[in-house]
């Protein structure tokens, strides 16, 4: 089920974009063990900062909670680890290495492994051991300063960037890489992940621009970040936004067209000087109707409008219907597993586990009963 099906891996519970990379992973197929860390009394695990039972990060996958702290708690986490494909783990350098089960131990035990670390700045430079968030490794990237309306400050685009698509997704990546290489070579390797390298990254049409001195330092002046006329958003008569991006000629002019913009001003598509009045002009056009009034006439064609719809709406847009980009899951409405595959079809998204010791995921991975019940009575488990 799925094109990872057969791959088993370990994840070490973290915050944000390692959960989302073993989250994909699980979706795609494969097979995920989380191993939570046994909080100490009264404390919760950081997991729990979110509701476990509608943390959609953490679906589809097995749970063991371990005291690693115990001796016989951390050779049961080498022992998972030992027989996996891939380890994924989301904490600050050294932290691994500190509990005992740092690269070089778990590569001795696993000579295939591959191990995937998921960290802002990285393994290794300066600020490797700071702590921060997205909007910090984004800031780093160049690409937060580019974010934002001309004039004003630069505007965090959520936690997309930087965790989700320059973290968890190189991670993934990354770590799938490495599993290919493996199986040639018999050799596993770690993968270094840094947000701030994946947001640099995905900086890299903007870097090209720039090169051609096609990109501007100044925010919202320029073809992708609003300075455009027509690249930018709208509001509509009822309050509600529509998207707009026709930059092909052909495209352009069906979108003069259809919206009735006859004044031949706007036939200076490329005229940067004009931009701004343009823009003007046009959002004043556009306030003439409704959002659903403007996407009846324009969505669909080569216009290349859509309506800017929130999270209520977005499930429910045709599009999305038809394609089934959301689920239902627990009674959690979700994004589908993405993407698509025409043979090798993923299984329907499990709810997250709530409260699981692990025992049958442990009895599952080869341990004997008498081991496991050897960490039960050492509070390992």
């Amino acid at each position: 089920m799925g094109p990872l099906h057969g791959v088993k891996v370990v994840e070490f519970a973290a915050l944000g974009p390692c959960p989302m990379a073993a989250m994909i992973l699980a979706d795609l197929g494969a097979e995920v063990v989380r191993i939570e860390r046994k909080p100490a009394p009264g404390a919760k695990p950081a997991s729990d900062l979110f509701d476990p039972k509608i943390d959609i990060l953490n679906r589809s996958r097995r749970v063991v909670t371990l005291d690693l702290k115990k001796p016989d708690g951390l050779a049961a986490a080498k022992q998972l680890v030992a027989g996996a494909d891939i380890l994924v783990e989301g904490y600050r350098p050294g932290v691994m290495e500190r509990i005992g089960l740092g690269p070089d131990i778990c590569l001795e035990a696993n000579p295939r492994l591959v191990y995937g670390r998921m960290t802002g700045w990285g393994q290794s430079g300066p600020l490797a051991h700071a702590a921060g968030h997205d909007i910090n490794y984004l800031s780093l990237s160049g690409a937060l300063h580019a974010i934002g309306e001309p004039g004003g400050k630069p505007v965090a685009p959520l936690n997309l960037v930087a965790d989700c698509g320059g973290g968890a997704m190189l991670l993934v990546v990354g770590v799938l890489a490495a599993l290919t290489e493996a199986r040639g070579s018999g050799q596993g390797q770690v993968v270094d992940a840094a947000m701030t390298d994946g947001s640099a990254l995905l900086m890299t049409m903007m870097y090209t621009l720039k090169a051609m001195g096609q990109w501007t330092q100044q925010r919202g002046s320029n073809l992708l970040d609003g300075g455009a006329h027509f690249y930018d958003t709208y509001r509509c008569a009822d309050g509600k936004y529509i998207s707009i991006g026709p930059i092909e000629p052909q495209f352009y002019a069906l979108f003069l067209q259809k919206t009735g913009l006859a004044d031949p001003d706007f036939s200076q598509q490329w005229d940067r000087a004009r931009w701004p009045e343009l823009k003007t002009r046009l959002a004043a056009h556009l306030q003439g109707r409704t959002r659903d009034e403007w996407c009846a006439l324009l969505e669909g064609t080569d216009a290349c409008v859509a309506p800017v719809l929130d999270m209520d709406e977005a499930p429910e847009h045709p599009h999305n219907r038809a394609r089934g980009t959301f689920i239902e899951v627990g009674g959690v409405t979700q994004p589908a597993p993405a993407p698509r595959f025409s043979r090798s079809i993923p299984a329907q998204p499990r709810p997250p586990v709530v409260g699981a010791t692990g025992e049958d995921v442990l009895a599952d991975w080869g341990f004997t009963p008498d081991a496991i019940k050897g960490l039960r009575t050492s509070g390992a488990i």
